[in-house]
């Protein structure tokens, strides 16, 4: 007993002298607010797992996405962060969709005077749905919209349907920056947000997204270790859609949807994508209902 209580003692002094991160993984704070390397006047807002990106000129604040749908105070924490930077006001609050877990909670700017403005069937949607928690936009757009504020311009611009059937980018041509939300990512694998999206078109908005000049993308979720995308990440993106698509298709027509498909669907090529074991799912389902329902 005295030497196996020795050892124990020995144990807990070499785990007790052991660097903190082998003792148990470091978690990232819930907010962070950071400086796009390489841009004067770039940043994006964290939280928990969604980004949002704004843009600080002399003349005021250009702000996307509140996010604040799993936590209420995000946008307040958002504003917070902002005001750290700046004391200009908050001028505009961009959408990039309609959907509630990047842009509900938008108040706090609402009452500090800013302008929202989103597609305008992101409007339809959100008068349609009436939730207390998001802002309805004060102006919409169609295709391409440019807000100019303090020698800085930002490009809205409508790819067509893909995650949503309201998602717009938005580019900062002098930067060759874009901010684009669930439609593409940094190296992540879709998940749950395959649930309510228009395949076949997803492509083409892919595509187009490719042919506009840009370097870097802020993704509305972080990428691996937190970096930004390129083209690289894009081109791989519309790959991995298209091997899903055809595997599933063949699968399909094979009578196999939808739990069969489910559980033969491989994606060997795509296993190292962070999210993968969780999102696999989900994309045999949407690709199910598209080639096994023709929906």
């Amino acid at each position: 007993m005295q030497r196996l209580f020795a050892a124990v003692l020995v144990g807990a002094a070499v785990f007790a002298g052991l660097p903190a991160q082998a003792q148990a993984p470091a978690q990232p704070p819930p907010f962070a607010t950071t400086k796009v390397e390489g841009t004067d006047n770039v940043y994006i807002f964290r939280a928990l797992g969604a980004q949002a990106m704004f843009v600080v000129t002399p003349e005021g604040v250009i702000a996307t996405d509140p996010i604040s749908y799993s936590r209420r105070d995000a946008s307040t924490v958002y504003l917070q962060e902002i005001r750290k930077v700046t004391n200009a006001p908050v001028k505009y609050v961009v959408y990039s969709h309609h959907h509630y877990d990047h842009i509900a909670g938008g108040k706090p700017f609402k009452d500090a005077g800013a302008i929202f403005v989103s597609h305008q069937r992101a409007k339809e949607r959100l008068q349609a749905l009436d939730d207390p928690h998001t802002v309805i936009p004060d102006q919409t757009f169609k295709s391409l919209r440019t807000i100019t504020l303090g020698g800085t311009t930002l490009e809205l611009r409508y790819l067509g349907l893909n995650h949503s059937d309201s998602t717009i980018v938005m580019r900062l041509p002098k930067e060759k920056i874009v901010f684009a939300v669930d439609f593409i990512s940094a190296g992540t694998m879709p998940g749950r947000g395959m649930i309510d999206s228009y395949p076949i078109e997803w492509e083409d908005s892919l595509k187009r997204l490719l042919a506009m000049d840009w370097d870097r993308l802020i993704p509305g979720h972080p990428g691996p270790g937190g970096r930004l995308g390129t083209k690289k990440d894009v081109q791989d993106y519309l790959a991995l859609l298209q091997d899903a698509s055809a595997e599933v298709k063949t699968l399909a027509r094979e009578g196999k949807c939808w739990d069969t498909a489910e559980k033969e669907m491989k994606l060997e090529k795509w296993k190292s994508f962070p999210g993968f074991e969780a999102g696999l799912p989900f994309v045999a389902r949407r690709y199910c209902g598209l080639w096994g329902r023709g929906t």
